[in-house]
């Protein structure tokens, strides 16, 4: 097990040391990604099936019956 174990230390380790960081480029990617996930979630958000299902969830949790 402890071979095992440095073994997998030693390979993080190398790994580590070889990334020096993202380049220009993969963050330009990493954005653009982000912006379209983030522009696809807004979308089925706002979409009228998912106002009218939260709605109907919210008015169902606030009523109570007496």
């Amino acid at each position: 097990m402890n071979r095992v174990l440095n073994e997998v230390g030693a390979r993080i380790l190398m790994v580590m040391r070889e990334d020096d960081g993202m380049s220009t480029a993969e963050y330009a990617i990493g954005t653009i990604a982000a912006a379209a996930f983030g522009a696809v979630l807004y979308t089925v958000v706002t979409g009228d099936s998912i106002v009218t299902a939260l709605t109907s969830i919210i008015d169902k949790a606030l009523q109570t019956q007496v």
